[in-house]
């Protein structure tokens, strides 16, 4: 080989011969090859894209250009979520316990919503505002107030600060002072709403306090009236009240303090009846008792008469006198202690006397206490209800002092500059747009165009050896090109015919059939390339002209008198000797079986033993035997063939054939029992070139290469 890249690529073909039999995947490099198509596609519409381009940006510029300019102005407001109170009291409203960020963006909901647009449109009486009227194209006769709504809501934004409490309100108009007027007339707004839902449910409570706190007033005067009106009629004297005790009493009043003192004067006068009566039985007396004394006085004289008894005797003049002072200090102690006694149980009789009359003054008030304590609990829980309800009326007085948490920090200045439209930003929204749509444009190339572009999807998305790459032909007659070995076309089909000495460890399959999805997809001419290619290596090759429906190696070979005998009438046993319908091509170094006429009934004359006898009795006479059969179609006759050879050579034509229509041939095939060696890709052209099967000769890949030289001149 002269040519490099052929010697190249016949190096490949050997040094990848295991990816020949996997026939795997090739997904490591899918993705880099599928970018690559998309960006020959691109390359293709080159001149559409830049098109569909710069008029993207035309229509950016021109619609700058037409569009009315706007003015924005901006306000700044403070958002607290802690209101300060210089009351130090909690309003009527309990604070939700929700996070700062919610409340925040709760605010921001609020001063953006129709709500406020309503408001501001109330507040500024935007229905009869010329200038707004003006800016905004409205008619002044009939103004529709949604319309305003929906104009303030659709050209109010906002722009929170991040890491702050701070917000910007912006507004947009033609006009730039009525930009400034809108948007300070919502902050102000937004402000005085916030104020009202905070503070204002304070002054319709203090109004309703006012008017409970009346009403309660009269009641309590009332009730009071009535106790007083009861314990006047019933000479009910209260010393003070039931206090806490929750009983339903006078509680303590005169009659009932005295039964109490003379209850606790006759427990005293018990016990000092008690008490004298111990002191006549048993001589005993309180300890503060002064015949304790005497009691001390008899015992000191009971001994010293006891010491003179025993020294001098009864008779003895000092034993006497001993005697009669111990008898008359018992006389003193018997004698006080009866009259003790006496006294304390007449002091006893008197206070029961007194204490059962009391009790029956007080239990003839018992009912009438009863009455007087329920009177009593009617006027402490009027008192009670009304000191409470005045407590949360001064509370509320003082709780209206409280400050506004949203403040207004900056108002809007009337804006000098129009902010919209800017040409920078329409241009790039109109480049990228128009990016887009060339994204798409490629897309829908790619996607709609699902034919073999790539020769590597034979083996990626058809999971076949790629035995070869065929260029197209654009140098004169296709079969030239073939016999010329220094040919693009020759070196192309020996590169074939290297890659099929490596599909069996033995080489090249004995028998070979070529086949295709459709006619006129490079078929015959491959196989005449490929038996050429082995012929130039010295092998005994036998090309046989199979396609029974449409030969168009009769053609192609210029052998249009033979057309007598050849491969039907050995099919249908009307020639028995093969050889004699044999033809040797001296230019082309491979003998030649033609089809002959074109039978009636090819299917049934390729499914008889007949074809396997013919292919068998050319094995034993050749070294390699190729067979022109016909395209998959809807046909049965490449099936019917390949049960008598060892392999099929499946042809594609680039950029015609929809995958999906090689994957069904394909599975037809696959499915009968045939084996599919691989795919021969023809046609290759510049374009496939880009997926790096170019051949690199500084020819051009032109459209003039077809089914035999018939469509040489034919374009795809």
């Amino acid at each position: 080989m002269n040519n490099p890249n052929f010697a190249s690529h016949e190096v490949v073909g050997r040094d990848d011969r295991r990816e020949l039999f996997d026939d795997r995947d090739s997904s490591n490099y899918s993705f880099a090859i599928d970018l690559e198509r998309y960006w020959h596609e691109a390359v293709g519409l080159k001149y559409w894209l830049a098109g569909l381009i710069t008029l993207g940006v035309l229509t950016g510029i021109f619609i700058t250009l037409l569009a009315t300019p706007l003015y924005q102005a901006s306000a700044r407001l403070e958002v607290s979520q802690v209101t300060a109170d210089v009351t130090n009291l909690d309003s009527l409203e309990v604070d939700s316990k929700v996070s700062e960020l919610q409340y925040l963006n709760t605010q921001y909901e609020l001063l953006v919503s129709r709500f406020m647009a309503k408001r501001v449109m109330d507040a500024g009486n935007l229905t009869r505002d010329e200038a707004f009227l003006e800016a905004f194209g409205i008619e002044e006769e009939e103004p529709q107030v949604r319309s305003i709504q929906t104009i303030l809501f659709e050209n109010v934004g906002i722009s929170p600060i991040s890491q702050s409490s701070l917000v910007d309100v912006t507004f947009s108009s033609p006009d730039p002072a009525v930009s400034a007027e809108i948007t300070n007339l919502w902050v102000r707004e937004f402000v005085t709403a916030n104020y009202e839902k905070r503070f204002g449910a304070n002054i319709e409570a203090r109004d309703f306090l006012q008017s409970q706190i009346a009403e309660l007033r009269e009641r309590l005067s009332d009730s009071e009236r009535e106790l007083v009106e009861y314990a006047n009629a019933n000479e009910i004297l209260v010393l003070n009240s039931g206090g806490e005790t929750g009983s339903e009493s006078a509680g303590q009043t005169l009659v009932g303090a005295d039964l109490q003192a003379l209850n606790m004067a006759l427990a005293a006068a018990v016990a000092d009846r008690v008490s004298a009566q111990a002191a006549v039985v048993g001589g005993n007396f309180p300890s503060g008792d002064p015949r304790n004394q005497l009691l001390t006085n008899l015992s000191e004289a009971e001994a010293e008469l006891a010491v003179l008894r025993a020294n001098f005797g009864p008779e003895y003049p000092e034993v006497q006198e001993k005697q009669a002072e111990v008898n008359s200090l018992r006389s003193a102690i018997s004698g006080g202690a009866r009259g003790l006694l006496d006294s304390a149980r007449i002091r006893e009789a008197e206070l029961r006397d007194q204490v059962e009359q009391v009790k029956q003054r007080f239990l003839s008030q018992q009912g009438q206490g009863i009455s007087y304590g329920i009177l009593k609990r009617e006027v402490d829980t009027n008192r009670e209800i009304y000191d409470a309800l005045l407590q949360r009326f001064k509370e509320l007085e003082a709780s209206g002092a409280g400050q506004n948490n949203i403040q207004i920090i900056d108002e809007a200045d009337v804006p000098a500059e129009p902010y919209a439209p800017s040409l920078i930003q329409n241009v790039l929204i109109s480049l990228l747009a128009s990016l887009m749509m060339a994204g798409g444009l490629v897309y829908l190339k790619v996607a709609l165009s699902q034919t073999l572009q790539d020769p590597e999807d034979v083996r990626r998305r058809l999971h076949l050896a790629l035995l070869g790459a065929i260029p197209r032909n654009t140098e004169g007659a296709m079969i030239d090109r073939i016999t010329e070995r220094s040919s693009h076309i020759n070196e192309a089909y020996t590169t074939v015919r290297t890659n099929m000495n490596f599909l069996t460890p033995q080489g090249a399959p004995e028998v070979l059939m070529f086949t295709s999805s459709v006619p006129s997809e490079g078929k015959s001419i491959s196989s005449v390339g490929v038996a050429t290619s082995f012929a130039q290596l010295g092998k005994r090759v036998l090309l046989i002209d199979a396609d029974l429906r449409n030969s168009k190696l009769r053609d192609t070979l210029e052998l249009h008198d033979y057309d007598k005998g050849g491969l039907v009438p050995l099919l249908a046993n009307q020639q028995t000797d093969m050889a004699s319908q044999i033809i040797h091509l001296e230019d082309f170094g491979f003998d030649f079986l033609p089809m002959g006429r074109t039978p009636p009934n090819p299917v049934e004359l390729l499914a008889g033993d007949r074809f396997s006898q013919i292919i068998e009795a050319a094995r034993s006479q050749y070294d390699q035997v190729l067979i022109d059969g016909a395209p998959m179609l809807a046909l049965a006759d490449a099936i019917e063939m390949s049960k008598a050879v060892d392999g099929v050579i499946f042809v594609i034509q680039t950029e015609r054939i929809k995958l999906r229509g090689i994957e069904n041939a394909l599975g037809r095939l696959q499915r009968s029992g045939a084996k599919v060696y691989g795919a021969i890709v023809t046609k290759v052209s510049q374009n496939n070139s880009a997926y790096g099967y170019g051949y690199g000769y500084g020819y051009g890949y032109g459209y003039g290469y077809g089914y035999g030289e018939e469509r040489d001149a034919e374009p795809a």
